[in-house]
């Protein structure tokens, strides 16, 4: 595949497939992922199925839990099979196997119930004595290899085409300027002269052996009713070939020598590979940061062994994709969680950030395009013959003088070439590679930045965003709450307080019940704590669970708080709202001290026990010292920035002053705010949604582009619009300049493309040559054809070149 127009056409012909449900084809990578009923369609049937289209095409893998395919190391010799074949027979469990020496991997399909994939694994490295190792075949990988693959047989296409296709042009332009050489090229070899003769040979062999995968290509999408630049090659080639070969032959036996091609359909072939040539290795670097997106997902996992008694005894270290149900894994401090499972033991900190249910649309100058691909081939073809006609009629009727037309030719040959210049001048490719080029490279891009694209359509809402919505907890602000003071309003001991909404916050997920804790923890044993923060955490787990208090019918309630029993008594930990819906009176000296900490952008904790208000804590969470400069930013790109909280109104308010946001939406409940999204989309803007992803997946939902804060995992990678996974508020306007400069190259790819072809196709119909004189010949039309796809692909290589914006900030400081 070499740009848009072909991934339509093969994603086309798959969805056609009786039993294929979905397939999506990704140009980049050269894969795609097809989703079809085995008892309707094999992936034989499928594969055959693209080939039949004029592709090559490959099985990877499958999610099927007893297929598997496995790259062997040090698979090299007859023997090495061999000795592989031997170790499979006697494996139990295995229901078929291939090895393939070529590629050095063996295909098995197993029985999961008896065997393991780690234990197929192990077994044949073992039975080896460590000669042969094995791994789960990545098809990102094999993806690589096949680029690598296709670029190394096109160069070697295109220099054999050189090769012959040189000679021919020097017969044609250069020798005959060298008497010696020129005599003995005119000498007669039967009817025919030797130049003409080595000509038809030489282009014979770039015509049907080199150019092969032309007419096979365009032979496929014909008979599957579709049309490609392959059939613009092969009607142009072969008309000039087939010309040349009439008019030698009409030669040989009139003794009259009209004018001969060939050279035309040599250098035309010789011109398209050089283009093919070059858009394969530019394909291959727009991919190389995409690739590294697979990267993200650990390669290998820590795995702790067991003795017989279910004991851990050591640990391993193994492939990620050879984790199975049940295994226990070590994750170290600062690394990637490589599967998803439980924690069983240990205390950590682990990024979970994630976005749910995202719906992707085609972008829309894509579809056009498309769309204009479909019938761009046909057009020309009819064009070619009007040209053809047109000047054929007129030269019959004398409309033209006959000084135009050589000596030697006739008024059919002029008009021939004419149509020849059309039909390969015209370049469906350049149209079809505008878009999905600058997608890949700005994906790549992106991701070098830390900023994951999911594809184009994200891009493309990105860059007419209105209103940037942020979450204030763990997005603007840092999420790493901490209590900042505490006080008793009803003569109850401190110590005693801060056990008792310890005791209440135990069983709470919340990051501000950690923060609670740690503040009663550090209060209690303050100045007992040893050096190390490993034992600080130990001596937390120990102590705590004999100090705190047993909480029953714990129950949290989104937005506002927890609640339990407590010494058969009910205490309310939360914001203002818990306090006063549950009839507990706040007293004034607590209200003007709960206001107090609001105006100071601190949220205050409620307690209230028993029915009577007991105390307060206030807790602040520092905001991201880029928060303000992003929001500055974003204002200068007329980007209008919302915050949006389930904080009191003060705080908010104050947090929001602070960072420069006027509006502001505070007091939301999670399931709110969506609804806010929405209300901000009734008049048709686009809304950016940017959130930790755990409570606010909703509104990254409902918005028109979410944007996840955090490393993310493998859930954000496959669901989110963007992922930002540096943590980094920068990367929202990253991601919004990145798709602004994205699709203004776009527009000037989809630009040069069709003036190329609006202005190229008059040119070479011969539009100018009443005028000035000028005949664009078939040879140059392909070398312009080919150069045409190959300047839209350098032209979204630009985007390499992106750097993202510099954020300053300015400090006013008052001298006194």
């Amino acid at each position: 595949m070499t740009c848009a127009n072909c991934v339509n056409s093969v994603e086309g012909i798959l969805k056609k497939l009786p039993g294929v449900k979905g397939a999506v084809v990704a140009l980049a990578t050269s894969l795609g992922e097809v989703e079809y009923d085995p008892s309707a369609i094999s992936k034989d049937e499928i594969v055959q199925a693209i080939e039949d289209a004029g592709f090559e095409a490959a099985f990877l893998q499958s999610s099927e839990q007893d297929k598997i395919l496995l790259g062997v190391t040090g698979l090299h010799t007859e023997r090495d099979a061999d000795a592989l074949h031997n170790i499979l027979k006697k494996m139990n469990g295995l229901r078929q196997f291939n090895v393939n020496m070529v590629l050095s991997e063996v295909e098995i399909i197993f029985d999961p119930e008896a065997v393991g994939l780690r234990s197929i694994v192990d077994t044949i490295e073992m039975g080896s004595n460590g000669r042969l190792k094995v791994h789960v075949q990545n098809p990102y990988s094999r993806g690589a290899s096949n680029d690598a693959q296709e670029a190394s047989k096109m160069f070697n296409l295109l220099r054999s085409s050189l090769f012959l296709s040189i000679p021919v042009f020097f017969i044609r332009m250069v020798c005959p300027s060298i008497p010696f050489i020129n005599a003995l090229l005119s000498m007669h070899c039967g009817p025919f002269l030797m130049g003409d003769l080595l000509k038809w040979v030489l282009v014979s062999i770039v015509q049907f052996v080199i150019g092969k995968r032309f007419y096979v290509a365009a032979y496929r999408a014909v008979k599957h009713g579709s049309t490609n630049m392959d059939v613009l090659v092969v009607l142009g080639t072969t008309a000039s070939y087939v010309y040349s070969v009439c008019a030698l032959l009409y030669g040989a036996i009139t003794r009259y020598r009209p004018p001969v091609y060939f050279e035309t359909s040599a250098m035309i072939i010789t011109f398209v590979l050089f283009g093919k040539y070059l858009e394969v290795l530019a394909k291959g670097k727009t991919s190389d940061a995409i690739k590294k997106l697979v990267e993200l997902v650990p390669a290998t996992a820590l795995l702790l062994l067991k003795d017989k008694e279910g004991k851990h005894v050591g640990e391993r270290e193994i492939d990620a994709l050879l984790v199975q149900p049940g295994d226990v894994l070590k994750v170290l401090p600062g690394s990637k969680v490589p599967a998803d499972g439980v924690v069983v033991w240990g205390t950590s900190h682990v990024n979970e950030s994630m976005i749910t249910d995202a719906c992707y649309d085609n972008i829309y100058i894509t579809s056009m395009l498309f769309q204009v691909a479909s019938i761009f081939v046909p057009i020309v073809i009819t064009l070619s013959a009007v040209t053809f006609f047109a000047w054929f009629l007129c030269g019959w009727f004398g409309a033209y003088p006959n000084s135009w037309v050589a000596e030697n030719s006739n008024c059919f040959v002029f008009s021939l070439m004419f149509a020849i210049s059309v039909v390969v001048i015209a370049c469906p490719c350049a149209l079809g590679l505008a878009t999905p080029t600058a997608v890949m490279v700005a994906t790549g891009i992106g991701a070098n930045h830390g900023v994951l694209v999911k594809g184009g359509d994200a891009l493309e809402r990105a860059q007419n965003v209105n209103y940037v919505v942020f979450d204030k907890t763990g997005t603007l602000t840092q999420g790493k709450a901490v209590v900042t003071t505490a006080k008793v309003f009803s003569g109850m001991d401190l110590g005693d307080f801060l056990t008792l909404v310890a005791s209440a916050e135990a069983s709470s997920e919340h990051p501000l019940a950690k923060a609670v804790l740690d503040y009663a923890f550090h209060f209690h044993f303050f100045g007992k704590l040893p050096s190390s923060k490993d034992g600080i955490e130990q001596r937390k787990e120990e102590v705590l669970s004999q100090w705190l208090l047993e909480a029953e019918d714990f129950s949290a309630i989104p937005g506002k708080g927890v609640r339990c029993l407590i010494n058969g008594k009910h205490i309310l930990v939360g914001n203002r709202s818990l306090i006063i819906e549950n009839g507990v009176v706040i007293p004034p000296e607590a209200e003007s001290f709960l206001v107090d900490l609001e105006l100071n952008a601190k949220t205050g904790i409620l307690v209230a026990y028993d029915k009577d208000f007991v105390g307060l804590m206030g807790i602040t969470d520092p905001l991201k010292r880029e928060a303000a400069v992003v929001v500055e930013g974003l204002k200068k790109l007329g980007v209008h920035p919302v915050m949006l909280t389930g904080d009191n109104w003060r705080t908010a308010q104050a947090v929001a002053k602070e960072v420069g946001i006027e509006d502001v939406r505070a007091e939301v409940m999670p399931a709110g705010k969506a609804d806010v999204v929405r209300s901000l989309q009734k008049d048709g803007s686009i809304v950016a949604m940017v959130g930790d992803g755990i409570n606010d997946s909703p509104a990254l939902a409902a918005a028109d582009v979410g944007m996840a804060i955090g490393g993310g995992t493998d859930i954000a990678i496959e669901a989110a619009d963007y992922v930002l996974v540096r943590n980094n508020l920068e990367d929202v306007i990253t991601a919004i300049d990145l798709s602004r400069k994205t699709f203004s190259r776009i527009r000037w790819n989809y630009f040069f493309a069709m003036a190329y072809n609006v202005v190229a196709i008059p040119v070479a119909a011969g539009a100018l040559f009443p005028f000035t004189g000028l005949q664009m010949p078939p040879w140059l039309a392909g070398a312009c054809m080919a150069f045409s796809s190959v300047s839209v692909v350098c032209s979204s290589l630009f985007l390499r070149r992106y750097r993202k914006p510099r954020l300053t900030t300015v400090l006013q400081i008052t001298v006194e």
